[in-house]
């Protein structure tokens, strides 16, 4: 599930989500551990005494990522600190090298910084401060683009993609791909409110650290629900538009068991 709340000026990031249609009540992030027991943190952080102004948005803008980059890069890029949301940046439907990442508390955009032109992979990447209206902004664009209501991108479907799905044998069983890392089953069931769906019938996957994946598998009551389901390929949740795919059965429990 995500955050959600109306943000104040005087919040941390995990209180931003009234712009971001997927931050929803929670607790912690699910990701890195709590500030007190990080390498980064090995002392508790004074804390903040703003008088004549609110603390900073927690936000930092990322540049040189690697074009194959996931978000579980970026949360392993920022070890230890407490990562909120990770945006990255497209342009005529391309990713650009760019992201943005929203951590749990403003003190931790110091320590983000502190990775500046350090590597991920074989490349440097850069780490700016950046503000809250631009990381609103790139929000803003990345929906517009996902909806087709840029007026610089009029990009149609793959062919090929769209013809293996149409053609594909359906179990009842969908896979899902380019989840936010923060989605819980619940924003799950509200993307397929139009459908019969309980907890136990939706498994988020998670990688090898335990951290969420970005896919999970949806198990419909039959396979006339999860051919209908298929109507919701590339709707978005929050500003990420969601891909699905006809599964199957094995393909479902090899994932869940590769999580564990």
């Amino acid at each position: 599930m995500f955050y959600r709340g109306k943000y104040t000026d005087g919040a941390d990031g995990r209180e931003m989500g009234a712009k971001r249609q997927r931050i929803i009540d929670q607790g912690p992030s699910f990701y890195g551990t709590s500030p007190g027991s990080s390498f980064m943190y090995n002392a508790p952080p004074p804390p903040y005494t703003y008088v004549s102004q609110p603390p900073p948005f927690p936000v930092v803008r990322l540049r040189g990522l690697p074009f194959d980059c996931t978000e579980a890069d970026v949360a392993e890029f920022f070890h230890g600190l407490d990562i909120v949301d990770v945006l990255f940046v497209h342009k005529n439907s391309k990713f650009t090298g760019e992201a943005f990442c929203i951590l749990g508390y403003p003190l931790q955009v110091d320590f983000a910084l502190q990775k500046n032109r350090q590597n991920m992979g074989r490349r440097y990447v850069e780490v700016f401060r950046s503000k809250r209206q631009e990381y609103y902004k790139a929000i803003a664009n990345e929906v517009a683009d996902a909806r087709g209501g840029s007026p610089r991108r009029n990009v149609p479907r793959a062919k090929s993609s769209d013809d293996a799905k149409d053609s594909a044998e359906h179990t009842g069983i969908l896979r899902l791909r380019g989840l936010p890392f923060s989605a819980g089953k619940d924003d799950i069931i509200e993307f397929f409110k139009d459908f019969v769906l309980s907890e136990d019938a939706i498994h988020i996957i998670m990688n090898s650290e335990g951290r969420p994946s970005g896919e999970a598998f949806v198990e419909f009551a039959n396979a006339e629900d999860s051919k209908a389901a298929m109507a919701k390929d590339r709707m978005t949740l929050g500003s990420r538009y969601i891909e699905l795919f006809p599964s199957s059965p094995e393909e479902m429990d090899d994932a869940i068991s590769r999580g564990r």
